[in-house]
């Protein structure tokens, strides 16, 4: 059974697509997750000064401790990487390889991996592909680096073309990514959903408030939600009750002035279907921009599965589904959406059923036959092998 090597973000938090996916891979192969190595230089201000204490701090150590939901189970073995954040300079870039393939042998042979296959969910991890002595490797590209914020899009690139190019597998979670990383090694694998989790019932949460139909959306509060659109939304139904779960990363002075609007800060993902499951409408209120164009949001799936209505902006991942999702059309005010998509509260089942057979345990042995069938291939990295 091949040993698992996966370059993803920090464990633990909010899961993403490749936790959720690794998390159901732990029952059949050991894995040592190398905790995020960055994918923009850091600025000279209050935020990226603490990620940099925070990410020093955990060099010191080899391993962390799992703090989120998804622990339940077998655990992976977490390296917290001594890398420098600055992958535009070669000297840097080589330093960082050097570092990374160092730790990663020692724990692979403290741990007795063997048969490896290298995981990357990150361009900035190109340079490592090829020297652990691995089977094979795959790139999980669960977003459009081009267009994604936060990232120096100058470096990031051109790395992850190197990385296409030097992986046996890419994994891609939209259309719109296959059209971007097209070839005979790419493969469309798109995202499935904690279905148990969140078409379980729960009980309200008890801290927004019961008076009047609610609104709600869950997930990083961050420039790609059209601020603009949800201040006239909440403005126009007054009687709704409009609820943000997460942490605000963009300027949402507009809505806080609304009465109507709640605020709660982030909460542990095991506790977000107390709050969809309780609204009466879940919202997708996305910008139109290159970035949601070429998103495909867990939420979206995690929202058909708790069963509730949901209002959404117009993107292509989002269509799959426009049977069960009520999509806003042109020029149309949210408000509206928002209403059309409350007279369809109750088709429960409809949404669900929707997504049923897309949990992550399904995507998993889909992945699984995968992994087995490049576990099963001789290197293609021999002569770069012999030399490292």
């Amino acid at each position: 059974m091949a040993d698992l090597v996966v370059f993803g973000e920090d464990w633990g938090g909010l899961p993403s697509s490749t936790q959720h996916l690794i998390r159901h891979l732990l029952t059949r192969h050991r894995v040592i997750w190398i905790n995020s190595i960055g994918m923009r230089s850091p600025g000279l201000n209050k935020k990226d000064m603490q990620r940099i204490v925070l990410k020093a701090k955990s060099m010191l150590k080899r391993t962390n401790v799992l703090t989120e939901d998804i622990s339940e189970g077998p655990s992976p073995i977490i390296l917290s990487p001594k890398v420098i954040p600055f992958h535009n300079l070669s000297i840097v870039r080589q330093f960082n390889k050097n570092q990374l393939v160092k730790d990663i042998r020692e724990a692979c042979k403290e741990h007795g991996f063997k048969d490896i296959i290298l995981w990357t969910s990150l361009p900035t991890a190109v340079d490592v592909v090829g020297s652990l002595n691995e089977k094979a490797s795959i790139y999980y590209c669960g977003d459009d680096f081009n267009t994604l914020d936060g990232v120096d899009h100058s470096t990031v690139n051109p790395m992850e073309r190197e990385l296409a190019d030097k992986v046996d597998l890419i994994l891609v979670v939209s259309k719109e990514l296959a059209e971007k990383l097209p070839g005979p090694s790419t493969v469309m694998f798109p995202h499935g959903v904690d279905y148990d989790l969140f078409s379980s019932p729960r009980s309200h949460p008890g801290d927004f408030p019961r008076q009047g139909p609610v609104a709600g959306f869950y997930g990083s509060i961050s420039e790609w939600l059209n601020v603009e659109m949800l201040t006239q939304a909440a403005t126009a139904l007054p009687g709704w009750q409009f609820v943000f779960v997460g942490t605000i990363k963009t300027d949402v002075g507009a809505l806080r002035e609304i009465p109507n609007v709640h605020f709660l800060g982030p909460r542990p993902h095991s506790k977000l279907p107390a709050y969809v499951q309780n609204w009466d409408v879940a919202m997708l209120p996305f910008c139109h921009n290159r970035q949601i164009e070429a998103c495909n949001p867990l939420k979206l799936r995690e929202y058909l599965a708790s069963g509730t209505a949901i209002a959404s902006t117009d993107f292509p991942a989002v269509r799959v589904y426009d049977s069960e999702v009520t999509i806003q059309s042109h020029r149309e005010p949210f408000s509206r959406t928002i209403q059309r998509a409350y007279d369809q509260k109750e088709a429960i089942e409809n949404r669900r059923a929707a997504v049923r057979n897309e949990s992550w345990e399904s995507r998993a042995a889909q992945l699984e036959e995968l992994i087995d069938h490049l576990a099963n291939r001789q290197s293609r990295f021999p002569e770069r092998l012999s030399e490292s």
